[in-house]
């Protein structure tokens, strides 16, 4: 089976490294900023490193609120929201594209019709899991300037930046679970799926086998049923019973 693992490296790419959003032809201006050649329109990011996080070996960097929020308001970003459909309906960054995680929908992806060379940032509530997948297979694809955003959409939707959606006003629900597997299956993911609205949240194992995750469900009581698909597994539980004591597999 293959294993796809998630690892955090702070610091440890600077701005164009895997990524690709500068070349060799892009120089630091005076105040040590540098600009990605090609647009005018890119913006100007510090030289300082972001951390990143790696994903089917990708290393994807990780910007923080401050910087995607000033790429946005300047109308030089594209973004990715990486849930479902139906958590996308319900709120979202005023804008975002939907394009799930981990490479998009099967047909009719809008990321298709986006330059190659355009700045996009991929973000969800997790706050990195999906983003930083999505992103991963975006890079993998030939997009060059990929980000995902550090500190997720509830940082987003706290700072009181644009949303859209049928109820923007409405507090995501945060619902946390601890589940346990064999430590065999470290680094992989354990999945949380609501099969009638799509909605799904991921886990990652850790190596003594635990994972945790906050399921940001929308429209669920204690009796909605969800699934719960681990590495070679798959358990149907109530939210009741995922949420009162420890999955096992």
């Amino acid at each position: 089976m293959e294993r796809r693992k998630l690892l955090v490296s702070t610091g440890a790419l600077a701005i164009g490294g895997v990524a690709g959003c500068l070349d060799g032809d892009d120089q630091p201006d005076e105040s040590g900023e540098t600009t990605a050649s090609g647009s005018d329109e890119q913006p100007v990011v510090n030289g300082e490193a972001y951390p990143t996080m790696n994903y089917d070996d990708v290393d994807v960097p990780l910007a923080p609120l401050e910087d995607v929020y000033e790429w946005y308001d300047s109308d030089a970003v594209s973004v990715v929201d990486t849930r479902s459909e139906h958590q996308y309906e319900v709120s979202h960054i005023a804008g975002a594209a939907l394009s799930p995680a981990p490479t998009g929908p099967d047909s009719d992806d809008p990321v298709e019709a986006w330059d190659e060379d355009g700045l996009i940032v991929t973000y969800c509530v997790c706050p990195h899991a999906m983003a930083v997948q999505r992103a991963a297979a975006l890079i993998q694809d030939g997009y060059e300037n990929v980000y995902a955003l550090d500190e997720g959409f509830n940082a987003w939707i706290e700072a009181g930046y644009p949303l859209e959606g049928d109820d923007v006003d409405e507090e995501l629900p945060a619902f946390d679970v601890q589940g346990r597997t064999d430590p065999a299956y470290e680094g992989e993911f354990v999945w949380i799926r609501d099969p009638v609205t799509g909605q799904r949240e991921p886990g990652q194992i850790d190596a003594d086998g635990r994972y945790e995750m906050t399921l940001y469900f929308t429209d669920v009581d204690d009796d909605t049923v969800l699934e719960v698909d681990g590495p070679e597994y798959t358990h149907e539980l109530t939210l009741a019973e995922i949420t009162s004591d420890v999955i096992t597999a």
